[in-house]
């Protein structure tokens, strides 16, 4: 086969794909370059595909300074701003190095997740849930500087220490 002929029938290909509705769309190409543009997520746990989804968004938009596009991902709106703008002051610079996500519960309507920010050693909880419209986001309710800078009490020194590396399963039945 030539040299033309191939990359005649690779357009075809490509452009027959275009039609018939099988080009990636804005949404997937949005995830691509934003997963390209940061560092990864270190995960631990047992997160869902829609928790791991808006968990990594966040810290992504944490690093980029993006309050609106943090508040964008609250599950209700009523205080999103206010505690999107206190997150990124407080944790933006910060998930620009690494971040691990330890991830707990099953994680099938909702997950507590404790970010661990390796640079500067702060630890964060969030929650990721599902929204009354179906889709994954987070629960942004801490307006007061104060308690969005709060490091949680209950959580380990360390990702992973603490029982969420289970699935979920009962242990010892």
């Amino acid at each position: 086969m030539t040299r033309f002929t191939r990359f005649a029938l690779s357009s075809a290909v490509f452009a027959g794909g275009l039609l018939t509705g099988c080009a990636p769309d804005d949404r997937s190409l949005t995830y691509q370059a934003d997963y390209s543009d940061h560092r990864p997520l270190r995960v631990v746990g047992f997160p869902s595909a829609g928790s791991l989804e808006t968990v990594q968004k966040a810290v992504w938009r944490l690093a980029d300074g993006d309050t609106d596009g943090l508040a964008a991902l609250a599950v209700d709106d009523t205080q999103a701003d206010a505690t999107a703008h206190n997150w990124v002051k407080v944790f933006g610079a910060a998930a620009e190095e690494e971040v691990t996500a330890d991830f707990y519960d099953e994680g099938s309507v909702r997950q507590v997740v404790v970010l661990y920010f390796a640079g500067s050693g702060q630890i964060k909880e969030i929650e990721a849930r599902i929204g009354e419209d179906g889709s994954w986001g987070l629960t942004l309710a801490e307006p007061d500087p104060s308690e969005a800078a709060a490091e949680p009490t209950w959580a380990p020194p360390k990702p992973g220490g603490s029982g969420s590396r289970t699935s979920g399963a009962l242990s010892g039945s």
